[in-house]
């Protein structure tokens, strides 16, 4: 039975803005793995829950703070707590039958990521920082179980399965089989020439897809078995005419990256108007294209049935200060997913 109905083509929704609107950038979304629950976290050093009910409209749930701005957010596999990281150095575990937020991870400099994920048998919390460290949890202790010295600071990490991979700054990627967390399976250099923005793990656990601030994508499987079929492109790129003779291109940044349950790939960019595209990346397709959004892309996520994608209209910091114009928009809207729009296409 298909996850989205009938098999009658239905009529696209227009997207759906959550509300309250956020009061500062926003940083992190994340879906329940069991539920319709979206954790939205932002730069005002709040994490609010929404309940995201039929044709994508939103009911505030909960929320807690940090006392910085928070920087990432996942979810307990049975989805009855959520993980947050912040720039106060600390993570926090909300658990949503108590309400009641507490911290269960520290680092000496802010906690760039936090992740879910399965080892020996039993769910702990993965964080790692700038601190160049990456650092398990059981979230019973107050002392992390296990600790790995990382190569720089880190960027961004994943996990799917018994696969995690992480990338860090000066293009360092490390992919680990948590069966042996503490010791990375491969040490590698990102694919792309420049600095590593985003990473997401295929679905499969078979390898996965790393964004740049050069507006590239690259594919990249884990065993050596499958390198011919890694491939990189191009993406959140926009040609302008500069006269009759000249055109340039202008190169946005690869912000985030969310694979959906069918296995097609969403990309968000720092594109000034707000680019999302939905990929086919097996047939090397464009399913769809979100543009004129109204702001840079700062975050996806699609919730756990692939019903719905998420995705953050605010500013994301790649120009600075500067770029913080009083002009951008927070704001969090749901889009309703068609088939067609997240299907991978069957080769003829």
């Amino acid at each position: 039975m298909s996850i989205f109905g009938a098999a009658a083509k239905p009529a696209e929704q227009k997207d759906v803005q959550l509300e309250p609107t956020q009061p500062d950038s926003i940083s992190t979304l994340s879906f329940s793995p069991v539920a319709d629950y979206l954790a939205v976290g932002s730069w005002s050093n709040e994490v609010r829950i929404f309940e995201i009910g039929q044709g994508g409209a939103g009911v505030g749930k909960a929320a807690f703070s940090h006392d910085g701005p928070v920087l990432a957010t996942t979810w307990t596999k049975d989805g009855t707590k959520l993980l947050s990281s912040s720039a106060d150095n600390t993570g926090k575990v909300f658990d949503l039958t108590t309400g009641q937020a507490t911290q269960f991870a520290a680092h000496d400099q802010p906690i760039k990521c936090v992740k879910w994920a399965e080892v020996g048998g039993n769910g702990v919390a993965v964080t790692a920082g700038w601190d160049k460290m990456l650092k398990y949890w059981d979230l019973r202790t107050s002392n992390p179980v296990a600790q790995v010295q990382l190569p720089e600071r880190c960027y961004t990490l994943d996990v799917a399965g018994s696969l995690m991979v992480l990338g860090t700054a000066d293009r360092h990627v490390q992919i680990y089989n948590l069966s042996n967390p503490t010791t990375p399976f491969k040490s590698t250099t990102s694919p792309l020439r420049m600095q590593t923005r985003a990473i997401s793990c295929i679905p499969d656990g078979t390898g996965y897809a790393i964004g740049s601030i050069e507006g590239r994508v690259a594919i990249q499987h884990v065993e050596d078995s499958k390198s011919s079929q890694n491939f990189s492109f191009k993406c959140h790129r926009k040609e302008v005419k500069e006269s009759a003779y000249k055109t340039t291109t202008e190169v946005f940044a690869v912000n985030c990256l969310s694979f959906h349950p069918l296995g097609s790939l969403a990309t968000g960019g720092a594109d000034g108007n707000g680019t999302v595209n939905i990929w086919d990346h097996y047939s090397r397709t464009r399913l769809k294209t979100f543009s004129n959004i109204g702001g840079p892309i700062s975050d996806t996520a699609f919730s756990h049935t692939g019903q719905y994608l998420a995705y953050a209209v605010s500013y994301e910091w790649s120009k600075g200060h500067n770029g913080n114009l009083p002009s951008l928009p927070n704001k969090v809207m749901v889009h309703t997913c068609l088939e067609e729009e997240v299907r991978r296409r069957v080769k003829k």
